[in-house]
């Protein structure tokens, strides 16, 4: 199978049935164990991306939180939502099929806070800089589950 040609295929059926052009296949030892299209539309939930169901998916059928093992195919180089999922699960390789300033022409989805071009600029800045407006509330038992976590866990690491 042709997990490119599978890749397009899952996009253009998606679209079809009144999703966004975007689709995920995350395969291991030549199989896939998980596809999917992303159904932010149909399902109005703004992380319903195709990575992250995917993603979520291949975790649950694998038994793990980690797909080291995994090569993750993608429609597009993958939004900054969706970019974290895949560091987070951390595959073995990544292939995306198209650049963002190839496809710009054709689909766009600007929100109030969120324009793709301009989001990394706006993630490297200190909170306090930032055009959507975030505060800190410090509360004196807000670090209590970290340490619950780090005497039952011990000083481990993980994300």
């Amino acid at each position: 199978m042709n997990f490119i040609e599978r890749t397009i295929q899952l996009a253009e059926d998606n679209v079809a049935e009144g999703g966004r052009p975007f689709s995920c296949i995350i395969t291991k030892g030549g199989e896939i164990i998980a596809e999917r299209g992303n159904e932010a539309a149909q399902t109005n939930d703004p992380t319903a991306h195709a990575e992250t169901l995917a993603i979520r998916d291949a975790c649950i059928k694998l038994g793990t939180e980690h797909l080291t093992d995994c090569h993750i195919y993608i429609m597009a180089s993958p939004c900054p939502m969706c970019l974290g999922a895949i560091y987070y699960c951390s595959p073995e390789k990544v292939t995306y099929i198209v650049e963002r300033d190839e496809y710009k022409t054709y689909y766009r989805d600007d929100r109030e806070y969120f324009e793709l071009e301009n989001f990394y600029d706006e993630i490297s800045k200190p909170m306090n800089q930032r055009r959507l407006p975030m505060e800190r509330e410090s509360h004196s038992q807000g670090i209590s589950p970290y340490k619950a976590w780090n005497e039952k866990h011990g000083t481990k690491h993980s994300g």
